[in-house]
């Protein structure tokens, strides 16, 4: 049996690093502030991001010539904004508990507001099929806010065909919330809110979801909320202490830290490289580092992590990083269900090459993640631990 867990381990750690997430050296960079509770980022190629701030009934548009000005007002406290096929702007609404389409000349439409006979409970998040039909989320998060009470008496996943049908996937969730799509949409993605957990499953005929599996739960007390999918298929969810990156198996890669309480993102830019986050009162973007190519100045608070020798290994692995300034370098190791097992280093180093030893004696034979962070960057590496 040894041979095997070998060989498990190995092919394993060679499947994670096929693959790479969108970002991975993050810098972000908050670009507006001022605004009650911000949600429901979309981009719009030519115009720019759109999203909503609830308890101010404004829609608002930034770009980079404008900044951020008011688009539509009132906005009936819109939560999840998206486009649909025809460039409509679509809103989930916490007040009138409906999904609903913005016009041309300013009017709203709404497009689903009962399910059963009964009034939907607050609309929350949006998620576009390409085939037109909408996949929201209807917790009661806006219906508490007004005061009211369900008439559903569940929390439910919907789907609206393009005719106008609105037809229930699962009641299940105790708070649905953020909502997406795989690449190929053969998946279904919903984080639970208050639970923090994240569910997956399999669409079929692009109008129901079967074989629900938990794919991820965050540890930290807080929220599980709106998420993104990158083209590869990682995960971005907004959560405790910010944006938390998965691979498509469930397994954390990486936290990128935002301050207030992050509520939902999207990729933007015309190249989609860039994402854009609403957390609390501002709204941020968090691209990645180009730090090598443009200049000494960008570079002074480069941290690197250099390698992981042996990797796999069975007692212990040699960590080496370099730092092109003097900083406070932490260095962390969580398991693949985000939980943190060991604090390696927490310190001031100087400029140069340093070394630290993972001693894992203690740990179980698994697939393992080393993250450094330093001022203002971050790396991360995968190791494999053997148990003979």
């Amino acid at each position: 049996m040894r041979p095997i867990l070998v060989i498990t381990a190995i092919i394993n750690c060679i499947s994670f690093r096929m693959q790479a997430q969108l970002l991975t050296n993050p810098v972000v960079e908050k670009i507006a502030d001022g605004f009650q509770f911000v949600e429901g980022p979309v981009w719009k190629v030519g115009m720019g991001l759109y999203f909503s701030d609830i308890p101010a009934s404004t829609v608002y548009l930034w770009n980079e010539w404008d900044g951020a000005v008011p688009f539509l007002e009132p906005s009936g406290n819109s939560n999840g904004l998206a486009f649909d096929v025809q460039g409509n702007l679509l809103l989930a609404q916490h007040g009138p508990r409906q999904v609903a389409r913005l016009e041309d000349d300013v009017t709203i439409v709404p497009l689903a507001t009962h399910y059963d006979g009964k009034r939907l409970n607050s609309p929350n998040d949006l998620a576009l099929h390409s085939d037109g039909s909408i996949f929201f989320t209807d917790p009661p998060y806006g219906l508490m806010d007004q005061g009211g009470t369900s008439e559903l008496g569940y929390n439910g996943i919907y789907r609206l065909s393009p005719s106008g049908e609105v037809q229930l996937l699962d009641s299940t969730l105790d708070r649905p919330n953020g909502i997406a799509f795989s690449p190929d949409e053969t998946k279904l993605y919903v984080t639970d809110s208050e639970t923090r957990r994240i569910y997956v499953w399999d669409v079929v005929d692009d109008s129901v979801i079967i074989n629900k599996q938990q794919l991820a739960f965050m540890q930290p007390a807080g929220y599980a909320d709106g998420l993104k999918v990158d083209p590869e298929g990682f995960l971005y969810v907004a959560g405790p202490i910010g944006i938390w990156i998965f691979h498509p198996y469930g397994t954390v890669i990486d936290t990128i830290p935002i301050p207030g309480q992050t509520s939902n993102c999207v990729w933007g830019n015309d190249d989609r490289q860039t994402l854009y986050v609403t957390s609390g009162s501002a709204v941020y973007k968090i691209s990645n580092d180009t730090a090598t190519t443009t200049g000494i100045n960008e570079r002074k608070n480069r941290v690197q992590v250099l390698n992981t020798y042996p990797n796999p290994f069975h007692e212990s692995t040699n960590i080496s990083f370099y730092l092109e300034q003097e900083q406070q370098v932490r260095i962390e190791v969580f398991n693949t269900i985000g939980e943190k097992i060991t604090t390696l280093v927490d310190n001031t180093f100087t400029t140069g090459s340093h070394k630290s030893v993972w001693n894992a004696n203690e740990i179980r034979a698994g697939i393992y993640y080393i993250r450094l962070t330093g001022d203002n960057r971050k790396d991360i590496r995968y190791s494999s631990v053997l148990k003979m």
